[in-house]
């Protein structure tokens, strides 16, 4: 099992490493003033969306912008958090991940139920949504398994003292 919730923690660090990344630079852009960004990442953003025919960054309808402040205020900080939480082999990580997953998986069935019944999604599209669904899935799932052997060494172990009993 070890080897399992090693590989479960890989693949969250790349997706929380993404995040942490694309948060700020590239989704902020939905609901704060272009002007904030450097040129190559509003193309970056705008040859995206005619990529991938995302109508929801381009119309940017009031629940989406919602959702986007949300990941910024909430997610995006718990992304960090939890890849120190990783990289640090905490003992609160399985909270966070929790936290962060059922946050994610809210979000992402909120997204894909618009996108599939508006008719207006292409198959493309939902192809990089789901990924994210996937992402939640996977972190509660890793919320709810128990720690691994390297964060929960030192759970309930008190250190001994260095003095000696007296007969």
């Amino acid at each position: 099992m070890g080897a399992l919730v090693k590989l479960v923690d890989a693949t969250l660090f790349v997706f929380f490493f993404v995040i942490a990344l694309a948060a700020p630079l590239i989704d902020a852009q939905t609901c704060l003033p272009q002007s904030l960004f450097p040129n190559v990442l509003v193309q970056l953003k705008s040859w995206y969306a005619r990529q991938y025919g995302d109508y929801l960054v381009t119309q940017k309808p009031h629940f989406f912008v919602g959702i986007v402040w949300l990941e910024l205020l909430f997610q995006w900080p718990l992304s960090i958090a939890n890849l120190y939480g990783i990289l640090a082999a905490k003992s609160w990580f399985n909270t966070t991940c929790l936290i962060y997953g059922v946050s994610v998986f809210t979000s992402m069935v909120t997204i894909l139920s618009e996108l599939v019944q508006s008719g207006k999604a292409s198959d493309k599209l939902l192809y990089m949504y789901f990924p994210f669904l996937g992402l939640g899935v996977l972190a509660i799932l890793r919320g709810l398994l128990p720690p691994s052997s390297t964060t929960s060494s030192g759970i309930g172990k008190r250190p001994t003292l260095g003095r000696k009993k007296k007969a």
